[in-house]
């Protein structure tokens, strides 16, 4: 494997984000006092949150706006009197003690980190993702996480990567590659900062975008074996 720093995307790439995603909302939404039966309210929160998300990785909203406005829009969509920045502060305190591991995360980390180095490079709240990396119990093979806010860039801006491949022991472009499940972030931050990618795939979606991975992966399982087979040649 000619690979020795592998950067690792979190959130639905190492961590089930949805997962933990859906136990933090309904949590927060029951210790305000809403009623169970939250499918049709977390779905229209998960709308709202995703295209707030896309307007912080385009520079046009701060994180910490994006925080409260998400749950202010949910709230305000269904006309429910509740504080915003209150639900905030108590999902993003949910959120560490519901992490949910995707299978095989344990075992890919592990091999990954007696090859070479593991860091992590997320868009996600800093202090939350540190929670959340020590809570699942992966923090023992990671050598760094590069953030968003540390860096003052958002994935898949290039500077972001610069900032992350200097937090490496080691940096060589040949021997670098990115795993993750965003096309739009990971992949094609990828490509524009000249490495290679895994794009990561378990629900087999189709490629549309300009995106192109150097290999794709359906289970964590399959990375090992993808990455000591030789990369797949794009037109």
């Amino acid at each position: 494997m000619k690979h020795r720093l592998f950067l690792f995307d979190l959130d639905d790439t190492l961590l089930d984000f949805k997962a933990s995603e859906k136990l933090s909302f309904v949590r927060t939404m029951r210790e305000l006092g809403l009623p169970d039966g939250m499918d049709e309210l977390f779905l229209q929160y998960q709308a709202i949150n995703t295209a707030l998300w896309k307007s912080f990785e385009m520079g046009e909203v701060s994180k910490d706006f994006l925080k409260v406005e998400r749950f202010r829009q949910t709230f305000q969509s269904k006309g429910i009197a509740l504080d915003p920045e209150a639900a905030s502060r108590r999902y993003l305190e949910s959120l560490p003690e519901t992490v949910v591991l995707i299978d095989g995360a344990e075992h890919l980390c592990a091999t990954l980190a007696g090859i070479g180095e593991v860091g992590i490079i997320t868009n996600g709240v800093e202090s939350i993702q540190s929670r959340r990396i020590a809570s699942s119990g992966l923090g023992k093979h990671i050598s760094f996480v590069a953030t968003s806010e540390s860096s003052g860039y958002a994935k898949p801006d290039v500077r972001f990567f610069e900032y992350a491949t200097q937090m490496a022991r080691s940096f060589v472009k040949e021997e670098t590659i990115i795993v993750g499940d965003r096309l739009d972030a990971d992949i094609l931050g990828a490509n524009r900062f000249g490495i290679e990618s895994c794009w990561f795939n378990p629900g087999r979606l189709a490629n549309e975008s300009e995106a192109l991975p150097t290999y794709e992966a359906a289970s964590l399982h399959d990375i090992l074996p993808s990455l000591r087979e030789p990369a797949a040649a794009h037109d």
